[in-house]
């Protein structure tokens, strides 16, 4: 008896269609959603006054609210500036040398290795817009001397 009755049960899964949704015009643009709505109904022009307390509560010492400030004022870094000099590159052959200086500079402490990492893409990337260049004339070359 319990067999027949699991047979007359629907397949599991989606209510709908594939392809198909109950709203096919899906999410109005510029909607948003209700609890931040409501959050910053409730935050309507308290934000001085929060601001305010935050800086006051810093001063006093709260590491949290020290943390809060700061991340504002002065945001983490996600690169800086890599002062290291690199041989010129004009040729493809030059970026042995490059790549050389690249591991000289962790070797000796003066690059962390992913700056080097960093600097060997680049150093890479050279090199492949070289090699497409001389591809790009080479084919030039061979369509010239096919042409009648």
């Amino acid at each position: 008896m319990l067999m027949k009755q699991a047979k007359k049960l629907q397949p599991r899964g989606l209510p709908f269609q594939k392809g198909q949704s109950a709203n096919p015009a899906g999410r109005p643009k510029g909607s948003r959603n209700k609890s931040l709505l409501a959050i910053e109904a409730m935050m309507n022009g308290q934000a001085e006054a929060i601001t305010q307390i935050v800086t006051v509560k810093a001063l006093e010492g709260d590491m949290m609210a020290i943390r809060l400030v700061l991340d504002r004022i002065v945001p983490v870094r996600r690169e800086r500036p890599v002062f290291f000099e690199l041989p010129p590159l004009k040729t493809a052959d030059d970026a042995v040398e490059a790549m050389s200086s690249i591991v000289g500079g962790v070797a000796k402490g003066e690059l962390t290795p992913t700056e080097a990492n960093d600097l060997a893409r680049l150093v890479d990337g050279f090199v492949k817009a070289i090699e497409a260049s001389d591809l790009g004339k080479r084919i030039t070359a061979i369509e010239k001397q096919l042409q009648p």
